[in-house]
């Protein structure tokens, strides 16, 4: 894999991080890659999709960010989008427990296809820290440059003066969000959605409909929770 074979960021988000690209670290991520590659080991998701959140969601349209970890490591899985497969794949446990957490703040029956897809063209930035991961081996890309990278991208939308939900889920995200101003920003943490941790608070936290109130509260376009791909 090569970031060369990648879809660029568009120019929204080009104008605002496309400095990150010139960074030792990424170059340094880049070698990683295509050495990771040349031995063959298969990453994901496909290098067209790395940057799918940042295409699929512009820099000026984010009302929401749901950060993740890392992408799914199976196959068919990741797409470049935080907690979503395309249509046709089988749902992750996390992405059942978020849908059961959507049905029973809507008293909606969800839809049974992952591919999130049409929240990101709503405004939600769906996010991971970490934007490849080794087939079969979670958080193996972790601690390889991504993590800057996508650092900046939160720092720019905190920077951003249109208010901001942010969805942080589990102590990794939380971490990772811990320097976003509270002030201008509503941040919602729970624990993370995994079946490990989704019953001792995720399951009931309210965060798709919190969401909404605050952005109706700043005349912002609430997002159809129930709308999938």
């Amino acid at each position: 894999m090569s970031l060369k074979n990648a879809t660029m960021p568009d120019t929204s988000w080009m104008n605002i991080i496309g400095d990150e690209f010139s960074q030792s670290y990424m170059h340094k991520l880049e070698d990683f890659l295509a050495r990771e590659t040349a031995a063959g080991r298969i990453i994901y998701p496909a290098a067209p999709d790395i940057f799918n959140a940042l295409n699929a969601t512009p820099f000026n349209k984010v009302s929401v960010v749901i950060l993740g970890q890392d992408p799914y490591h199976g196959p068919d899985q990741a797409h470049g989008l935080s907690f979503s497969v395309r249509s046709g794949v089988a749902l992750p446990p996390s992405l059942r427990n978020i849908y059961k957490e959507i049905e029973a703040e809507y008293a909606v029956k969800m839809p049974r296809t992952g591919d999130l897809t049409a929240w990101a063209k709503q405004g939600v930035l769906l996010l991971n820290a970490t934007l490849t991961v080794e087939a079969a081996k979670a958080g193996a890309h972790q601690g390889k440059g991504w993590e800057m990278f996508t650092d900046a991208i939160i720092r720019a939308l905190d920077a951003r003066a249109a208010p901001i939900v942010f969805m942080l889920w589990g102590a990794y995200a939380q971490k990772k969000g811990a320097f976003i101003d509270r002030k201008k920003h509503l941040v919602l943490e729970a624990p993370h959605p995994s079946p490990l941790s989704a019953h001792r608070g995720f399951l009931g936290c309210g965060h798709f409909k919190k969401a909404n109130g605050y952005l109706a509260q700043h005349n912002l376009p609430v997002i159809d929770w129930t709308k999938v791909s």
